[in-house]
């Protein structure tokens, strides 16, 4: 497997959502030669690592603003047990995933939610098309509205008051549209972000390393941190209708009384994320692999971290983006980008899962120079890492990358059966669709190569 090839296996482990496909006309026998998506059952979440008073900090941030900047002038939370109702035309995985999560809010955040099917819910989770999602919101993967319990009632009173988060001042119906005709994964990544945010914060704070609640997508699913600020969200002592500083008064005591650990733990300092990098970042992440214009808007960002004095991993995101960006046109400036940012994230305690990321793309250099066997012991540590991160496409792809280090280092066998467990993950991760026509594409590859040799 050279360069190329490998590039593009990262390139599609790091997409957001997978546009339809024209299959091949012999997807029955492809389909029927693969084995079974897998699927993660337990969830292995790691503990938040930082002072009650940092965290205390960031509870106040993710409840009272917006995305956008804009203040929130009351805290709001459901107030009465939460119900939950599954509409539209969900998939299996779709349902099984949900009552996976709403088990972890019950036993991880304390929360009182449960599924019912039918008559009205708290939280209604539509299942609907990509194509009417984009009707109304062109680069929503998905999203949560207030006050609505069907996309048609959004579609009509979106522009009224009661559709606004910043008129909201109490919880009592929210509408969640994810799209049933993506992958797995991508179905399950809505569910726990959406209902993280109908049940708590309306915000994302790019310097958090360890939650969902961040727009770098580096967390797919929600971390011991998440639950943390949700249980906290569900306290006794908070209730709707708080002011910022009525609830940042009572949080030193239900932080003491919830997490004991961040009592002990010394206070961190950070920086507010200026507004021009957040600007930046998110003119950075357009669609497509990167033109002129995004490299030098992730070039400012990087610039703007440097002039802040980070060294935290906003600093090395920038540098990861424009890794990104070039690894086709460039590969050694490419690889220039990843290391700068290993060097921000090894000296950053808590960014595993961030590390694993940039060794998916390291990796694949290494592989191209058929370096495989020196790279292993970085792969099996990512592979660690991701399957606790429960990265389904990000685990297929190290798989893959893996199972060609052992071909690499003669172990023909083992890298067979490596490859055989990607694809399970592939299936969960892309879709069958994508892991249909990538094999479809590598066979008729391997056909006209076997042509030419001859």
């Amino acid at each position: 497997m050279r360069w190329g090839a490998l590039a593009a296996v990262c390139l599609l482990s790091a997409c957001a959502s997978v546009e339809r496909i024209e299959l091949p006309g012999n997807v029955t026998t492809i389909e029927q030669a693969l084995p079974p998506a897998n699927s993660f059952t337990t969830s292995r979440p790691t503990p938040p690592a930082r002072s009650n008073k940092n965290i205390a900090a960031d509870f106040l941030d993710l409840h009272f603003a917006l995305e956008s900047g804009m203040q929130l002038p009351a805290f709001t939370r459901f107030e009465t047990p939460v119900t939950v109702r599954l509409t539209g035309k969900p998939t299996p995985s779709m349902q099984s995933d949900l009552a996976r999560l709403l088990t972890r809010l019950r036993r991880e955040a304390g929360i009182d939610i449960r599924q019912v099917s039918e008559g009205q819910a708290n939280i209604t989770i539509e299942a609907v098309s990509q194509r009417d999602i984009h009707r109304i919101l062109p680069n929503a993967a998905c999203f949560v509205v207030p006050n609505s319990s069907s996309l048609e009632e959004y579609r009509r009173d979106r522009r009224k008051a009661k559709s606004s988060w910043t008129e909201l001042r109490q919880r009592e119906r929210l509408g969640i549209f994810i799209p049933y005709d993506v992958s797995p994964q991508e179905m399950r990544d809505c569910l726990h972000e959406e209902l993280a945010q109908a049940l708590g914060p309306l915000n994302d704070l790019y310097h958090l390393p360890d939650s969902v609640f961040n727009d770098d997508n580096i967390h797919t699913v929600l971390t011991g941190f998440d639950m943390l600020i949700l249980r906290t969200a569900y306290a006794p002592e908070l209730k709707t209708g708080m002011t910022r500083e009525q609830v940042e008064a009572a949080l030193p005591a239900v932080l003491s009384r919830l997490n004991l650990r961040g009592e002990r733990l010394p206070v961190q300092p950070f920086t507010t994320t200026p507004r021009a990098w957040i600007d930046a970042i998110n003119k950075t992440l357009g669609p497509g692999p990167g033109s002129p214009r995004q490299f030098r808007f992730a070039q400012k960002a990087a610039e703007i971290g440097q002039q802040q004095g980070w060294t935290d991993h906003r600093r090395a995101y920038p540098h990861y983006l424009m890794g990104r960006m070039t690894q086709f046109r460039d590969p050694a400036a490419a690889l220039q980008q990843y290391q700068i940012a290993l060097q921000f994230l090894n000296a950053t305690p808590g960014t595993e899962v961030h590390r694993a990321h940039v060794t998916a793309q390291t990796a694949s250099f290494a592989l191209a120079q058929d370096q495989g066997p020196n790279v292993l012991p970085d792969l099996d540590k990512a592979i660690d890492v991701m399957t606790r991160a429960e990265n389904a496409s990000l685990l297929a792809t190290l798989l893959l990358l893996k199972s060609e280090a052992l071909m690499q280092a003669g172990q023909v066998q083992q890298a067979r059966a490596v490859r055989l467990d990607s694809l399970g993950w592939a299936r969960y991760g892309f879709g069958a669709d994508v892991v249909v026509k990538s094999l479809a594409e590598s066979r008729a590859t391997r056909s006209a190569g076997n042509n030419i040799d001859g």
